[in-house]
């Protein structure tokens, strides 16, 4: 057993749960950790994504009542059949497009400097919407949600396929500038995430399951762990930071990290990998 390949493996999982639902683009910084790290090959990019089932395991712990709830009112009650529609509405545009153009992303942007650039135009977006009043957001609450409000989230959660964006940043940031709360589209970037990223996950394990063998289960299984763990209490914490805080530390961490990949790139201070 690589003792120093599970190490890296637990180092990957704690980036990921740690990134993942805030605004700060979990792939961007695993794509980062990665080249730093020398996980980057065919099979690192694997990894990357099926240690993101770890972190959604934690988001349905976290959500459980909902979730539960929900599924067992399904059969008969409308606002749990919305509800569950919404988010199926929401997930389909990041299907559709992911199939059309995800190798051809795959190929051409994920790499380091696209990401350091997404970083920051995503940071000053964010400052943007946050000088928005909440007074201005109609939607309180992912119940409140229509199917067309779902359908604009589904498509703005597709600007993440670019690396370094953020899903949660676009998802939450998007919702937000279409009327709903930082509460609720938070809460509703959190279950979508829950269909999206398992979906992602299973189908990049199908596709690629010729560069995987029994040896790779020790890694893959830490890299979940932290995962898992990670992610469990960033979610705890940012459901209460939200509460009394804006999104506006997050973007000028995005802006000034980006310059920071920028700048060592340029200059070669880092070996930054394609």
């Amino acid at each position: 057993m690589d003792i120093t390949l599970l190490i890296k493996a637990a180092i990957m999982g704690i980036v990921e749960g740690l990134t993942e639902f805030l605004p700060v683009s979990s792939t961007g910084h695993l794509i980062l950790a990665g080249a730093l790290l020398g996980l980057d090959d065919a099979k690192g990019k694997v990894f990357d994504i099926a240690i993101q089932t770890g972190a959604i395991l934690a988001v349905i712990i976290v959500y459980w009542q909902k979730i539960r709830s929900t599924l067992v009112a399904l059969p008969s009650e409308q606002q749990a059949q919305r509800f569950a529609l919404n988010v199926f509405i929401a997930f389909v545009p990041a299907v559709i497009l992911g199939l059309l153009v995800g190798k051809a992303i795959k190929a051409h942007l994920f790499t380091p400097v696209v990401v350091a650039t997404a970083f920051i135009v995503g940071g000053f977006i964010i400052l943007w919407a946050e000088k928005r009043p909440q007074s201005q957001a109609r939607i309180h609450s992912v119940d409140e949600m229509s199917p067309l409000d779902a359908m604009k989230v589904g498509l703005v959660q597709c600007l993440a396929m670019i690396p370094g964006t953020s899903r949660s940043g676009a998802t939450i940031i998007g919702g937000m500038l279409l009327g709903l709360s930082r509460k609720a589209a938070t809460d509703f970037s959190f279950y979508l995430a829950i269909p999206t990223l398992i979906g992602a996950g299973v189908y990049s394990l199908y596709k690629e399951r010729g560069l995987l063998s029994a040896s790779d289960i020790p890694m893959f299984g830490v890299g979940l762990l932290f995962s898992f763990i990670s992610a469990w209490l960033c979610i705890r914490w940012l459901l209460r930071y939200i509460a009394t805080h804006s999104f506006v530390p997050f973007a000028w961490y995005r802006i000034v990290f980006g310059l920071v990949v920028l700048g060592t790139a340029y200059t070669g201070v880092v070996k930054w990998a394609a």
